[in-house]
């Protein structure tokens, strides 16, 4: 019982870190090892291996593979092509612009995604005579929401795979072969969820939400940007909360390899295929396509270093001995205990899950809120008999559909600077979003993931 008391501790204490970030949120993350091993509640080999954990791999393939396909140019041909198709309206250039967003970030950084597009936004709204701030905000929104979509699409989908995965370990361990694992969700299975959010909210942003975004224009020498000037903004979307390490810095079009896009196209095509069909283990695909981007030289080795966020890989790796080390001392069963005691019908437990999730996400990172909810979510459902898929399913949603601050998701934190905007702009525009988000998941889930 110490050793849960314990765990807890160590778990409030990493909340209030991360809320303060008195210390970088990576240095917060390695410090859950180090003090799960230094109180000896977890084995210090066992406590560091997730540095090399399945999703951990996965993650930092996608993000060299992400950076190949915008330095060869493929993203911004993707977002010129957007813009153009959707002509001056700002209406209709809004509806264009978060479908290729959202459909970029189902496969690729939702970051990047969002960084790529800026300075073409941005560059199009001045020619177009638009407020840059009635479209970088939805785009946003939609980047965030595209993240949904897919297993790789967001890092909260990945904590949930993983979580998903060391259950089913603990299972083995205590109850052998006759127990009952959980089934991974698959590769678009969590798009069943996240095609609804998405639509919804653009649908939402057409008809109502542009209305409520800001009217004030940007200072003239920055509006009159250059479309082709990617390299704009740099100062204010290297501030990435540490999901991403995408510099655009030096991918204006002069300098972009264009002469490997359709080896970077064929790359990422082939592991998103791999990945979908299980034909190969995904980490093994992901690696292999990272490869190939380095060795075909449509990135360089160092472009590959720098395009990892390791504050992502640190904190999946901090976290997930901590949601072991819960399970094992007993501290998810005993705030799960206080949890039912207080909520306890099945709806009630996904309501409760869902808010929660949104609430921290919108103050703190989406993973990190992810990986905190999400187990005791489980140990919930475990302990009053129902599926735990619904209240997985519910934590992973919340965590990408939050819209009220600008520090709630990556893409929400880059266009701030860009756009202008103020924190009352997004709790204006998001709040709306935010409520029939939560409502949609309440009503979907149930019924594509039955108690």
């Amino acid at each position: 019982m110490s050793g849960a008391f314990i765990t807890i501790g160590i778990l409030i204490g990493v909340v209030i870190l991360f809320f303060t970030e008195i210390i970088p949120i990576a240095a917060t993350a390695l410090l859950v090892p180090v003090c799960l091993s230094l109180f000896g509640i977890m084995d210090a080999d066992i406590a560091f291996s997730y540095l090399g954990n399945k999703w951990c791999i996965v993650f930092l393939a996608l993000f060299m593979i992400g950076e190949a396909v915008f330095r060869t140019g493929f993203s911004t041909v993707i977002g010129e092509f957007t813009v153009k198709k959707a002509g001056k309206n700002p209406v209709k250039l809004m509806a264009f612009i978060m479908v290729a967003v959202g459909l970029m970030s189902a496969f690729l950084s939702n970051t990047g995604s969002t960084a790529v597009f800026i300075p073409i936004v941005v560059g199009v709204a001045a020619s177009a005579g638009i407020s840059p701030k009635k479209l970088l905000m939805p785009m946003a929104f939609a980047s965030s929401l595209g993240g949904t979509l897919t297993l790789v699409g967001t890092p909260p989908n990945g904590v949930i795979a993983s979580l998903i995965d060391e259950t089913n370990k603990q299972i083995l361990l205590t109850e052998g072969m006759q127990g009952q694992a959980l089934v991974q969700f698959g590769f678009f299975e969590y798009g069943k969820v996240g095609i609804i959010l998405f639509l919804v909210s653009i649908t939402y942003m057409v008809i109502f939400g542009h209305k409520l975004l800001p009217e004030e224009e940007l200072v003239d020498d920055i509006a009159m940007t250059d479309i082709s000037d990617s390299s704009v903004f740099l100062d204010q979307s290297v501030i990435l909360d540490g999901s991403d390490g995408l510099d655009i810095s030096d991918t204006s079009n002069d300098k972009l390899r264009k002469d490997k896009m359709w080896i970077a196209i064929l790359v990422f095509v082939f592991v998103i295929v791999t990945m979908a069909t299980g034909i190969i283990e995904l980490q093994t695909a992901g690696v292999l396509g990272a490869v190939l981007c380095i060795a075909t030289g449509c990135i360089t080795m160092k472009e590959a270093f720098d395009s990892v966020s390791w504050t992502a890989i640190f904190v999946f790796a901090g976290l997930l001995p901590l949601s072991k080390a819960m399970g094992q001392t007993g501290a998810t069963e005993m705030i799960a205990e206080w949890t039912i005691g207080l909520v306890s019908s099945p709806i009630g437990v996904l309501a409760v899950t869902y808010f929660l999730t949104a609430l921290l996400t919108n103050f703190m990172s989406n993973m990190v809120a992810t990986a905190m909810i999400a187990p005791i979510g489980l140990t919930i459902a475990q302990s009053l008999g129902f599926s735990p898929y619904p209240v997985l399913m519910a934590t992973c949603m919340a965590a990408s559909a939050c819209f009220m601050t600008p520090i709630a998701t990556p893409p929400n934190t880059i266009v701030l600077g860009p756009g202008g905007y103020k924190f009352r702009d997004y709790l204006k525009a998001g709040w709306p979003l935010q409520i029939i988000s939560f409502i949609i998941c309440m009503l979907v889930i149930p019924i594509l993931f039955p108690f």
